[in-house]
C-alpha cells in the first residue's frame, strides 16, 4: 500500500535486491582483504575491485538499454552480454 504508486514487479525488486547484495558482498569483501591492490586495465586507469563493480554495472546498464532500443524485449541477451561484460571488465580493466 505505502509503495503501490511505484509500479513495483518482481524483475523491478530482483534488480535492486542484486544491486544491494554486489555493493554489501564488496563491503565483506574488503573487510576481509583491504585495500583490494589497484591495479592498471587495458585503458591505463588504475581501478579497484569498486571501481571495477561501478564501471560494469555502469556498463551493464548502457547494455540494457542498448538492447531495449534495438531488439525490445525479453532481455536475457542482454544479461548474458552484462554477465560476460562484468567477468571481461574484473578481468582486465
Amino acid at each position: 500500500m505505502f509503495l503501490s504508486w511505484m509500479a513495483w514487479t518482481w524483475p523491478t525488486a530482483a534488480f535492486f535486491l542484486f544491486i544491494v547484495l554486489a555493493i554489501a558482498t564488496m563491503g565483506v569483501w574488503e573487510h576481509f582483504s583491504p585495500g583490494g591492490g589497484a591495479r592498471r586495465g587495458v585503458l591505463g586507469l588504475d581501478t579497484t575491485r569498486g571501481d571495477r563493480l561501478f564501471i560494469s554495472l555502469l556498463g551493464s546498464a548502457f547494455i540494457h538499454l542498448g538492447w531495449l532500443g534495438i531488439m525490445g524485449t525479453p532481455l536475457w541477451g542482454a544479461l548474458a552480454i552484462s554477465i560476460i561484460y562484468l567477468l571481461c571488465v574484473f578481468r582486465w580493466v
